[in-house]
C-alpha cells in the first residue's frame, strides 16, 4: 500500500470544501477507496461526539456521549488508540459484528485543540501501525480545513431545543425547570434574556444574570402585581407574540414596564392554562427581526416547560396524599413513624388522644356526622398547638401531637389546651402524656402515652394523664 498516494487522493480535494459536512463527507468517501475499513467522522457538537460522515456500516452511532466508547476516549485525551483486538478493549462500541480492529485518532485543530476523531474499524487481518500515521496526517489536514471553515457544525436551533427537553423532563424541581426553560430560551432564539412569569410569580434569576434581566425584574417588581397580570392575560388572550424591532412603532401598554427596561425585541408566549400558567418573555435591548420560526420553537419550549411543572406538582400531590389523612388533611401513620423514631429522649413529648363517645356520635347519625365532627376537632387541636408542634391521626377517631417541650409540666399544659379547644367545639377528648425514656423504642413511648390516655378514660374522661418518667 502506497500511504503517500492514499494522503495525496484523500486530501486533493479538502481545499475546495465550502462547508465542514462536505470536508468530512470526502475524506471519508476518498479514504474508504483505499481500504475495506468501516470508517467515520465524529465532531463534537455540545457535549456529544456527533457523526458528519460515515461509510461501511449497516448502523452507525449517530451521536456518542463524551467519554464513551474508544472514540469518546480519543477524543478526550487527544492521544490515538491502536486495537489490534477489540473483544479486549472494554470501551469498544460494536457498529457490526465481525469487526476485530479499530484504529481512532483525533482530529485537532490549529492549535492542538481536539475537535472531533477519524475512525477506522476492520474485519479482516490488517497491519494497523502504517496506517496509524496515515490516518494521523489526514486527520490534521481535515482539522485544518475544518476550522478554516468555522468549525464543526453548530447544533440546530431543533437539536438545542430537544437537548433542553430532556433536561427538563428529568429537572427535580420547579426552580430547575424554571431555569432550564429560561436558559433554553435564550439559547434558542438567540435574544439575551429570559424571564419566566408563573401564577404571578417571576421565576428564580441565573446565577450571573444580565443587565437587562436585571433591570426587566426590577421594572415588573416597581409596577406591581397587576402589571405582571396584564402581561399574562394578554398573551393567553390572543396568543404568542413578538416584535419586528422597527423604529416609529411604540409599544403597547401593556409592555411599558419592559421597555422602561431598554427592550427593544420582544417574544411573548403563553404558558401552560390562564388560570394557573402564566408567560415566558424573551427579550432584548438590540432591535432584531424573530422570525416566525423562534416563535414556534419558544411556544414549544413554553409547552414543554409546563409539562415538567404540572408533572412535579401532580407528583408532590401525590406524595402529600400518600403522607396524609384524606379526610381531615393531617399526616398519618407512615411519617408518624418517622417522626417519633427522631424523638429526642426527655424533650420529645407525645401526646395520645382519644375523641370521648366518637362511637355513640356514628350510630346515632351516621358516619357523614362522625366525618364533620372529626374534621372540626382537627381544626381546632391544630388551632391549640405552637408553631412547629405536629398533629397526626393514626386512627378513626385516635391522634397523636409530637411536641418539644422542656418538662414535663410544659407537656401537660398543651394537653390541657387541647382539651379546652376540644370543649369550645362542643366536644370532649382524653389525652395521655408520655416523654421518652433514654434508650427507650418510640413504640415502648407511645404505648405508655396510651396507658396514661386509658386511665383518662378509667378516671371519668376529658382530662389529661402524665405517664410515670
Amino acid at each position: 500500500m502506497d500511504h503517500q498516494r492514499v494522503i495525496r487522493d484523500v486530501t486533493v480535494r479538502l481545499p475546495m470544501a465550502s462547508s465542514t459536512p462536505e470536508a468530512c463527507r470526502w475524506t471519508v468517501s476518498a479514504l474508504s477507496r483505499h481500504t475495506p475499513a468501516t470508517i467515520s467522522v465524529l465532531l463534537a457538537v455540545h457535549d456529544r461526539l456527533r457523526c458528519v460522515a460515515a461509510t461501511g456500516a449497516w448502523q452507525v452511532f449517530a451521536t456518542v456521549p463524551a467519554r464513551t466508547g474508544i472514540v469518546g476516549r480519543v477524543y478526550d485525551t487527544g492521544t490515538p488508540a491502536v486495537v489490534p483486538d477489540v473483544t479486549v478493549d472494554p470501551d469498544y462500541l460494536p457498529v457490526r459484528p465481525d469487526v476485530t480492529a479499530e484504529l481512532c485518532v483525533p482530529v485537532l485543530d490549529p492549535t492542538g485543540r481536539a475537535i472531533g476523531v477519524l475512525d477506522l474499524q476492520w474485519s479482516e487481518p490488517i497491519d494497523l501501525e502504517p496506517w496509524r500515521e496515515t490516518t494521523q496526517q489526514l486527520a490534521d489536514q481535515l482539522g485544518a480545513r475544518i476550522a478554516a471553515l468555522g468549525g464543526p457544525p453548530a447544533e440546530s436551533r431543533s437539536e438545542k431545543l430537544l437537548r433542553h427537553a430532556a433536561a427538563l423532563s428529568t429537572a427535580p424541581t420547579e426552580a430547575d425547570v424554571l431555569g432550564v426553560a429560561a436558559c433554553a430560551a435564550r439559547e434558542v432564539s438567540g435574544l439575551s434574556t429570559a424571564v419566566l412569569l408563573i401564577a404571578g410569580q417571576l421565576g428564580a434569576p441565573p446565577a450571573v444574570p444580565s443587565d437587562l434581566e436585571t433591570r426587566i425584574r426590577a421594572e415588573l417588581t416597581e409596577s406591581g402585581p397587576a402589571a405582571l397580570v396584564r402581561m399574562v392575560d394578554r398573551a393567553h388572550r390572543y396568543g404568542a407574540g413578538y416584535t419586528l424591532g422597527e423604529a416609529g412603532h411604540p409599544p403597547t401598554e401593556d409592555y411599558r414596564p419592559l421597555t422602561g427596561a431598554g427592550v427593544r425585541t420582544l417574544v411573548a408566549v403563553p404558558v401552560g392554562p390562564p388560570d394557573a400558567g402564566g408567560v415566558l418573555l424573551v427579550a432584548d435591548e438590540r432591535a432584531l427581526r424573530p422570525d416566525p420560526t423562534t416563535v414556534s420553537l419558544m411556544e414549544l419550549l413554553a409547552g414543554q416547560a409546563w409539562t415538567s411543572l404540572d408533572r412535579l406538582r401532580t407528583l408532590a400531590r401525590l406524595r402529600e396524599q400518600a403522607s396524609s389523612d384524606p379526610l381531615t388533611g393531617l399526616r398519618h401513620t407512615g411519617p408518624f413513624g418517622q417522626r417519633i423514631a427522631a424523638a429526642t429522649p426527655g424533650r420529645t413529648a407525645l401526646l395520645a388522644i382519644d375523641v370521648d363517645g366518637f362511637k355513640t356520635v356514628n350510630d346515632t347519625y351516621g358516619h357523614q356526622a362522625g366525618d364533620r365532627v372529626l374534621v372540626g376537632l382537627a381544626r381546632a387541636l391544630e388551632g391549640a398547638l405552637r408553631h412547629g408542634d405536629e398533629l397526626y391521626r393514626i386512627g378513626g377517631d385516635e391522634f397523636v401531637a409530637v411536641i418539644e417541650v422542656s418538662r414535663p409540666e410544659e407537656a401537660v399544659r398543651i394537653a390541657e389546651r387541647l382539651t379546652e379547644a376540644a370543649r369550645r367545639v362542643g366536644r370532649t377528648i382524653s389525652v395521655g402524656v408520655a416523654l421518652p425514656r433514654p434508650g427507650e423504642t418510640p413504640d415502648r413511648t407511645l404505648r405508655r402515652a396510651d396507658q396514661a390516655l386509658y386511665a383518662v378514660k378509667r378516671q371519668g374522661r376529658d382530662g389529661v394523664h402524665l405517664s410515670a418518667a
